[in-house]
């Protein structure tokens, strides 16, 4: 708990390496473990409000307030320190007051008026379902196939080739996930591939490609024509990408260190971001963000944009994505991408949802989508696609 308190490394990772050294825990202990971590971490603000504390044990007592701290505590090999008498005074005097808006919504002040919306930013506390795309088979088949294993899944609303499960899934132990069948990728992500309206005679690069979600989706919608160029500046997030193509039958991707052409059809930048759409399941990541690294974040995703401006031949389409909720990172990069630029123009999204995806449009803008938990109940992805047009 201390370490991930720390704020240092996301929490996944070091919940992940503590039970990993220790193998004598059995498995309800490090299913309980996890989940008690998780918790804290997605109750933080309002326990260091109770607790008037952050010390990492404080709030771990004021977790557990309500059950038997005495057996829990010093009774146990593994358990707690029993408690010390200024932790039981602390525990008897938790404070009664109502919580500010921004602690009832499990946000640090100062994003929490950055996102301006107390449900979105409520909704981005909440664990986030299981989603997952189904590759080269119907979807229908894939959930009676689950259905098999013991798992439940139903059809995403909006994607066409999304299935959700209301609980975690051991992909380990799925039959159906080890043989190609599906893939990780939240239904926002999903859609927004289907958005980019690839075809195989087109020339397509997936630039800041990371593990390479994106190209695997594009790849799969191509159905094996045509090739997707997947590329990153660090080449060591690639690394994954052979092995999930290997085990989705995927071959027309084709992973490029430098993008020197300048005639691509299709330029997509999923830019580096905030990860603020994301938070429902990294809830840590609030707390390592700061302004200073937004403002940071702004300008790299200028670069970008405008790299992929000089990449991109007349008529081809540039597709900007981020996983973020904030104006700052969205809509106002892509203005100001607008005014510099007059020769591109947005392309609208509604009618090509209609093409594509058909179904409710649930969006009151045609050109800059804005996903979320709140409006979609889904990751915070934003996706604006732009047509050069001389």
């Amino acid at each position: 708990m201390t370490e991930v308190l720390q704020d240092k490394f996301p929490a996944d990772g070091i919940i992940n390496n503590y039970i990993r050294l220790r193998k004598y825990i059995g498995s309800k202990d490090r299913k309980a473990i996890a989940q008690t971590v998780w918790d804290v971490i997605r109750n933080r603000m309002k326990l260091e409000f109770d607790c008037r504390s952050k010390n990492p044990r404080d709030l771990l007592l004021t977790y557990l307030k309500d059950e038997d701290l005495e057996t829990l505590c010093g009774t146990l090999e593994y358990g707690l320190k029993s408690l010390n008498n200024n932790e039981k005074d602390m525990l008897k005097n938790l404070s009664e007051e109502v919580y500010p808006p921004f602690i009832q919504a499990e946000m640090p002040e100062w994003l929490y008026e950055k996102i301006g919306d107390d449900y979105l930013a409520k909704s981005l506390n909440n664990t986030a379902p299981a989603d997952f795309r189904a590759n080269g088979v119907n979807r229908d088949d894939l959930i009676k196939k689950l259905q098999k294993e013991g798992l439940y899944f139903s059809k995403t609303p909006y994607s066409p080739l999304g299935i959700r499960s209301q609980d975690r899934v051991n992909i380990n132990n799925c039959v159906a996930y080890q043989e190609g069948k599906m893939e990780i990728q939240d239904e926002a992500s999903q859609i927004v591939a289907i958005l980019c309206d690839v075809k195989p005679e087109h020339k397509i690069v997936d630039y800041c490609a990371g593990a390479g979600g994106k190209s695997l989706a594009l790849a799969a919608i191509l159905d094996g024509k045509g090739c997707v160029f997947a590329h990153d500046v660090n080449k060591s997030r690639l690394k994954p990408l052979p092995e999930r193509m290997s085990r989705l039958s995927i071959k027309n991707i084709a992973i490029k260190d430098n993008i020197e052409d300048t005639d691509f059809d299709r330029f997509v930048v999923d830019a580096p971001c905030s990860g603020s759409g994301t938070f429902r399941r990294a809830p840590d990541a609030k707390f390592r963000l700061t302004p200073e690294k937004i403002s940071d974040l702004n300008k790299i995703q200028r670069e970008v944009l405008e790299f992929a401006y000089n990449h991109t031949k007349i008529g081809g389409e540039i597709v900007y994505i981020t996983c973020s909720v904030l104006r700052q990172e969205n809509h106002d990069i892509i203005s100001d991408f607008l005014v510099r630029h007059n020769n591109c123009q947005l392309v609208d999204l509604h009618s090509r949802w209609q093409e594509k995806i058909s179904g409710i449009f649930p969006f009151d803008n045609d050109f800059m989508l804005q996903f979320s938990p709140l409006a979609t109940d889904t990751d915070g992805f934003f996706v604006a696609v732009l047509r050069k047009i001389s």
